[in-house]
């Protein structure tokens, strides 16, 4: 018999705060994190905008040197697990460190190593390149330095699914507790990816936002939709086996009860166009859950504000939930922080715990008139009421479809 499985903490850097608690404020303020970029000079760029984090200072969160041999993506690895390991009260002394481990994805790693150590090889030659080029680089190494950091002995598991990868690395961590392969596991995604070649390599895919109105620029759904807004940050939750967490008398913010993936097997970048895939893993997640699709009335959507996105997202509701689809509920986050790439997942599953919790879901910010096609109830207006379950989708380029179902807390 699987076992249950709970969240017993969560962390988190974004474009809107610097916590969990920052962070939830500003989602109901409905504050933006859209600016024009800081990081370096976009004058020659097609897309000058992005949601880049501000205000954060690795030492804030970690020993100086221990710092300065991380990336940045690492550093809001880092960052936001200390936030969720305090949240949950977990005193590793008290645990086995081998039943305690860590699935925290990045999409991308660091291209600013990447950028300084080429400049570095074309100027001065091959033997002036940082001996730690590599280990800073690699995108496992947000894993490993939270690993190191904290004493967390148990599995440690980098997923790399794009912009899924969030999702599935939540999900990977709950099936490992679920079989008893852990008690508690440090969950989540990072990334770092406003860079010139980030920018600038998006920019040519034509999958950016094209606007230069930070108020009119990451719009999900919307009729003036033009792409998505680089955003950048971490999330990290603590999901914990039921028993471990009420044995030491933990708070329990919700239940993790369903995770469903498939593959569009179709395009590089674009998803499947009826919906498939995506319908796919979504009733993957509820079958998972032993609920039915009506049960589920919230889904927390990928919502990216592309076109094809967006669009054929919709569809996959429509597919997966038939006639119930008109009568859902469904937000997109990435309408006040951006796409956190590797991390979108994970803010949009603390997004998840903390509506059911409060009984309130966030509207899709922006969204004036919603897109041909785009005929289902986007929460142009938060909502509030009773909500047992909540769906988050994460759809990444390749065709990596993930969802995962959450449940507010019951004993």
């Amino acid at each position: 018999m699987s076992r249950r499985v709970v969240v017993t903490g969560m962390g988190a850097i974004t474009p809107i705060g610097l916590s969990v608690d920052e962070f939830w404020n500003s989602v109901k303020e409905q504050k933006t994190g859209f600016d024009f970029i800081t990081k370096f000079d976009t004058t020659d760029y097609k897309c000058r905008i992005a949601a880049e984090v501000k205000g954060f200072e690795g030492k804030n969160y970690m020993d100086f040197k221990a710092a300065k041999r991380m990336e940045l993506f690492s550093q809001y690895a880092v960052a936001a697990t200390k936030e969720a390991l305090e949240q949950a009260g977990i005193d590793m002394e008290k645990e086995d460190p081998y039943r305690v481990g860590v699935s925290i994805g990045s999409g991308i790693g660091s291209l600013q190593a990447m950028e300084t150590a080429h400049s570095k090889l074309l100027d001065k030659g091959p033997n002036r390149v940082n001996p730690l080029l590599v280990p800073l680089m690699i995108c496992n190494m947000a894993a490993g330095n939270v690993s190191i950091q904290f004493g967390l002995k148990g599995k440690s598991i980098n997923v790399v699914t794009a912009c899924a990868t969030g999702t599935n690395s939540i999900g990977e961590a709950f099936r490992t507790i679920q079989y008893g392969d852990a008690d508690i596991m440090a969950a989540g995604g990072t990334e770092s990816s406003v860079t010139p070649i980030g920018i600038a390599g998006f920019s040519a895919l034509t999958a950016l936002s094209s606007s230069d109105d930070p108020k009119r620029c990451s719009i999900p759904f919307d009729k003036d939709r033009s792409g998505f807004v680089m955003g950048e940050g971490a999330a990290v939750v603590i999901l914990e086996e039921l028993e471990h967490a009420k044995a030491r008398g933990a708070n329990i913010y919700g239940e993790v009860v369903g995770y469903g993936c498939s593959s569009d097997a179709y395009h590089i970048t674009s998803p499947a166009e009826d919906g498939s895939g995506a319908a796919t893993a979504m009733l993957n997640a509820v079958r998972d859950a032993g609920i039915a699709p009506e049960d589920v009335i919230y889904i927390n959507a990928h919502g990216t504000s592309t076109h094809h996105n967006d669009l054929f997202e919709t569809r996959a509701i429509k597919l997966a939930f038939g006639d119930h689809a008109k009568d859902m509920k469904i937000n997109s986050t990435k309408s006040m922080v951006g796409h956190l790439l590797g991390a979108a997942g994970a803010i949009e599953f603390i997004t998840c715990i903390k509506e059911l919790e409060e009984g309130y879901l966030h509207a899709t910010v922006g969204l004036s008139e919603p897109g041909e096609d785009c005929d289902l109830d986007y929460c142009k207006e938060p909502v509030t009421g009773e909500f047992t379950y909540a769906l988050s989708n994460s759809l990444g380029f390749g065709g990596h479809n993930a969802s995962i179902l959450v449940k507010k807390y019951e004993d």
